[in-house]
């Protein structure tokens, strides 16, 4: 009788778990097997894996580091450059104001030496005058120019008019009429010039011959 009853209560046992979604080992074991997203883990090749993605990482920051330190230096290089033009040019405006007191004094100069009535010590005073005001403008860079002989160049010159000449070849600054001035590698004022050209007569010449 007690036997029986055992043997009773084992198979309600079985028959709750069953009910209850229960599984036995060996049907756990089942369905690892048909579990197809089960896998074993390896160890190293999970490392390699990690050691890969710090590495990528790395190369990642590294590239990153070189664009800003390039970046920078170019910011650097941008910055002193104009700082630099900065104090080259920053009296460009106050000699430009100035150029009307030098033509002045070049033009009172060259009257002067045609006039016998004109007070010598005047225009000696003048002159030197004239001569400190270039010094000082020498010492920031600027510097008047050159025109009569060379070949007119409209980066640096200022046609008013042409004349006919044999003096000098066709397209040549043959007068200066006010001076041009640069400061330092930059033009402050074309010079106002006049530029040659051939004669009719000898430019027929040239034609028939």
């Amino acid at each position: 009788m007690g036997k029986e009853r055992q043997v009773k209560i084992h198979t309600d046992d079985i028959e709750h778990s069953k009910k209850h979604g229960k599984k036995d080992t060996a049907d756990t074991d089942k369905d690892l097997k048909k579990d197809d997203t089960f896998k074993p883990v390896d160890p190293l090749k999970e490392m390699e894996e990690k050691v890969e993605t710090l590495e990528k990482e790395a190369a990642d920051n590294h590239d990153r580091l070189l664009r800003m330190a390039a970046e920078f230096d170019n910011y650097k290089k941008r910055a002193t450059r104009e700082m630099n033009d900065f104090r080259k040019f920053a009296n460009e405006n106050f000699a430009k104001a100035l150029l009307p007191v030098v033509d002045s004094m070049d033009l009172a100069i060259e009257s002067s030496c045609n006039d016998k009535h004109v007070n010598n010590s005047m225009v000696e005073g003048v002159n030197m005058t004239l001569k400190e005001i270039l010094k000082i403008f020498e010492q920031f860079g600027v510097k008047r120019f050159e025109s009569i002989g060379n070949t007119f160049d409209p980066n640096l010159h200022q046609a008013v008019m042409q004349e006919e000449t044999d003096k000098f070849p066709e397209n040549t600054v043959s007068k200066e009429l006010q001076k041009g001035f640069m400061i330092h590698d930059r033009l402050l004022r074309p010079a106002m010039v006049v530029v040659s050209k051939q004669p009719e007569k000898q430019k027929k010449k040239d034609q028939k011959e």
